[in-house]
């Protein structure tokens, strides 16, 4: 079950959300940490983005499986007055429990979907270069449009280049 949480739903699940950044982050995924992630450094994170759900400058879904969560995704509008057809998509995320049977994919259909009810038109996202999510993100219809080479650390602090994508909606 995917659902929108609003900043009180992130803060119940600010710790299985912590288990989740910390899975991803530390078993090789790109998502703006380093390895290993302490869970105070991890919850920390998730309880800081509470301004931005409740002032809705991060739309916020989780993915849950028996009640835990193991999936994410946020979009992030854009707030400048020339920009508001427009939003990132950001943090997607699935456990590696629960990778391999299409939840990536569910996610980022939730985002497109719930993109286009706020009327965006366009929505963009970066990526690590040759990471899983590459390819996903290619064949539901994402455009690359450049990279960048020793954009961020990895996890093992290794500089790696990251691939700007695009979606029409």
């Amino acid at each position: 079950m995917i659902e929108r949480l609003d900043a009180d739903g992130l803060t119940s699940a600010a710790d299985d959300l912590a288990a989740l950044l910390r899975d991803v982050t530390d078993t090789g995924s790109s998502v703006g940490f380093l390895a290993p992630l302490a869970e105070a450094e991890a919850k920390a994170w998730w309880l800081d983005l509470r301004p931005g759900v409740s002032d809705g400058s991060v739309l916020l879904w989780a993915a849950r499986h028996e009640g835990r969560v193991v999936g994410t995704v946020q979009l992030r509008p854009s707030r400048m007055p020339n920009g508001t057809h427009r939003a990132e998509l950001a943090k997607l995320m699935v456990h590696t429990s629960a990778r391999g049977q299409g939840l990536g994919r569910k996610l980022l259909q939730t985002a497109e979907d719930a993109a286009r009810a706020e009327g965006l038109r366009l929505l963009i996202l970066d990526t690590e270069e040759d990471s899983p999510a590459e390819p996903l993100y290619r064949s539901a219809g994402w455009t690359e449009s450049g990279r960048i080479p020793d954009y961020a650390a990895d996890p093992t602090g290794t500089l790696r280049p990251t691939v700007y994508f695009y979606r029409r909606l």
